[in-house]
This record gives C-alpha cells, sequence and structure tokens, in this order.
C-alpha cells in the first residue's frame, strides 16, 4: 500500500479502544505494512477518557503519535469534543450514532454508526462494542481485506468468545454498509492515506 494513515481512537476506559487499535495493528501487520500502537488513559483507567493511536504506513514510521490525524473514531460525547479540534477539512469522523457532532467540527467526512447500541442490543453484549467498531473502520475505510481483518480479531479474542465476537464482527459490517456519505471519494485522493485502499 502506498502512503500513510494514522488513526485515533478514543472513548472511555472500559469500551476496548486499546484493543480496536491492537486489532488494526495486527491487520496491518498481517498485511505486510508498517504500523505502529500506542495508547493513554485519563485518571482514572475504568470510565476516565481513553485514547489509542494506530498508524499505518508504507514508510518507516519514527514517532508512535501523529502530528496529524486522518481518521477519529470517538465513542463518548467527551472525546469526540476534544480530539475534533485536532481534525482538519480532510479528515474522516467516525462516531458512535448517539453523540452529537459539535458544529465546530472541521471535518468535510462523518460517519454516524450505532456501534454501542448494535452491541448491546443486536450482539448482545455491550463489550463486543470494540469488535463492531474494528469491523466497522475497517469497512468504511477498506483498509485491509476482510479475511486479514478477521484474522487479526480472531487473535485478539477470549477463548470461548469466538462466536459472539464474530458476530459482532458481522454486524460492524453491516452498520458500516449502511452508512451514507457523498464525500468519501472527494476526501481520499487529496491526501495521501492509506485509508481509502
Amino acid at each position: 500500500m502506498k502512503g500513510r494513515c494514522a488513526i485515533r481512537l478514543s472513548g472511555s476506559g472500559g469500551q476496548g479502544v486499546v484493543l480496536i487499535s491492537v486489532i488494526l495493528a495486527e491487520a496491518a501487520v498481517l498485511n505486510g505494512d508498517k504500523t505502529v500502537q500506542s495508547q493513554s488513559y485519563g485518571p482514572e483507567v475504568r470510565g476516565g477518557m481513553c485514547q489509542a493511536f494506530t498508524i499505518i504506513s508504507d514508510e518507516d514510521i519514527w514517532f508512535s503519535k501523529p502530528e496529524k490525524t486522518d481518521v477519529l473514531l470517538a465513542l463518548t460525547q467527551a472525546s469526540l469534543n476534544k480530539f475534533c479540534r485536532d481534525l482538519s477539512r480532510d479528515s474522516v469522523v467516525i462516531a458512535d450514532s448517539g453523540l452529537s457532532i459539535p458544529g465546530s467540527c472541521p471535518a468535510s467526512t462523518v460517519f454516524s454508526i450505532p456501534i454501542l447500541e448494535t452491541a448491546a442490543k443486536v450482539v448482545g453484549r455491550a463489550m463486543t462494542a470494540n469488535v463492531v467498531a474494528a469491523a466497522a473502520i475497517n469497512t468504511l475505510l477498506h483498509l485491509f481485506p476482510d479475511d486479514i481483518m478477521r484474522k487479526a480479531v480472531r487473535r485478539h479474542i477470549p477463548a470461548g468468545t469466538e462466536e459472539l465476537d464474530m458476530k459482532a464482527y458481522e454486524e460492524g459490517v453491516r452498520i458500516a454498509g449502511m452508512a451514507e456519505t457523498g464525500s468519501v471519494s472527494r476526501f481520499l485522493p487529496e491526501t495521501n492515506c492509506l485509508c481509502g485502499h
């Protein structure tokens, strides 16, 4: 793949944000790309603000935290409000549909999808939101082939949860496919970002 894509995953401790970044990094390795993953937490690990980064590139990566965020995933209103400020017009936002997109958010491409509700009510377990989100991110951005993404997910889910987590994966693909936007095709060629491959 050509280019570079910096993804910031954000939410609260306990939502599995770090695992999403780990799964994306694993998929990048399986796909032959270069990648780094990092994370940070607020004062309270569970319930406090949490963020993680995955950077994917075809060239060497020298810093674990990017200067520019290409894609923001937000699972809480607090994280969306805070990290939207760091975006540019060329950025992509993937937000849970229960959140309100700030009017000051500069990103021209915004996906609002029911990640948390799908995990809790369709899959039947709220803690599968991370797998729902990982599948949705890959489906919306076309980062990796589906088989590679599935393999990455399977490598990082607890034994005995495979059936439930793969249901979550399928639901993430489904809700991402239902998302509507008119600007993805315009956004991607204007950047040197992997996010559209």
